[in-house]
């Protein structure tokens, strides 16, 4: 059984998704032999959006063919174009995806960008708050990208959740003590792009040549694999359950063996002298590299 800090991502199940994405989006039979596989390992923690695509559509057919549906816990996120202040859009948008997760209600929602919480004290939490009283939903959180703004969520009342993404060239949330905050607020981190939509992953020479700037990070992340005789994929999970223990993490996965490779990895033994090696490594790293919104620029 994994632990029960792994998170399956399912942006992957509803769009093509991710730098090093080989194989595409999965169909439905597939899908779900993603689901069953997660499930098989102890994951029971679903990652999900309104902005996925059809994601949340696939993962409610497969939960429910599997059985799964009422002991799934599934956080979805509200599409960022709604008019966040009008409760009757919001309460629709929330029903439509209980319908298509096929679910009476959600372990969580969040709000899908930091730019929201400029509208928590105007009416938004109001809203989102009548959502756990009519059972609907269990905790509220948000995703966010920047420090400040995780500062922000954390010593928000009402927020309970704070999704943000965090690898083991990306410490500015670790830097800014995010972490040690939300362990003082009783309150959850969910770190995603764990892999940085696979670029962590991808050989030096697959990187296109538009991001051959991430080429020399790569090759230095490749020596220290060498030099432990770890992968990149044991050497990224094991960076964050060492560090950052309380954290859940999120990882996707486009066939059911990337999910059992990764939860192996999770559980891989690692050493603690290597994070020092890799804080020193990657001490100043661009955002260029660590954004993805702006590997097209």
């Amino acid at each position: 059984m994994s632990p029960p800090h792994l998170v399956l991502g399912t942006a992957q199940l509803g769009l093509p998704y991710g730098i090093a994405n080989k194989v595409g989006q999965p169909d439905q039979a597939v899908a779900t032999a993603i689901i069953h596989e997660a499930w098989k390992n102890g994951i029971r923690e679903f990652d999900t959006a309104q902005g996925y695509g059809d994601s949340e559509k696939v993962l409610g057919k497969a939960l429910a063919e599997l059985g799964f549906s009422k002991e799934a816990r599934i956080i979805s996120k509200f599409d960022s174009n709604l008019d966040h202040l009008n409760a009757s859009d919001m309460s629709r948008a929330l029903d439509e995806s209980l319908e298509r997760l096929g679910v009476r209600s959600l372990y969580g929602i969040m709000l899908h960008r930091e730019e929201m919480l400029s509208l928590w004290n105007k009416g938004l939490a109001k809203i989102l708050q009548a959502f756990i009283l009519s059972g609907r939903v269990e905790k509220i959180g948000i995703s966010v990208y920047s420090p400040d703004k995780a500062i922000q969520a954390l010593n928000t009342e009402g927020i309970i959740m704070v999704q943000l993404p965090t690898n083991i060239l990306d410490r500015r949330f670790e830097n800014a003590g995010v972490f040690k905050l939300a362990d003082e607020k009783r309150k959850t981190i969910y770190i995603r792009s764990v892999f940085l939509q696979g670029l962590i992953l991808m050989n030096p020479e697959e990187v296109p040549d538009k991001m051959d700037f991430a080429r020399p990070v790569l090759e230095k992340l490749e020596s220290l694999s060498n030099d432990f005789g770890l992968s990149r994929q044991e050497m990224a999970l094991g960076y964050i359950k060492s560090e950052i223990p309380n954290a859940h993490v999120i990882f996707g996965a486009e066939t059911p063996a990337q999910v059992t490779w990764n939860v192996e990895c999770w559980h891989k033994s690692y050493p603690q002298s290597l994070n020092r090696l890799i804080k020193e490594a990657f001490k100043e790293v661009n955002e260029r590299l660590l954004n993805p919104t702006l590997w097209s620029n």
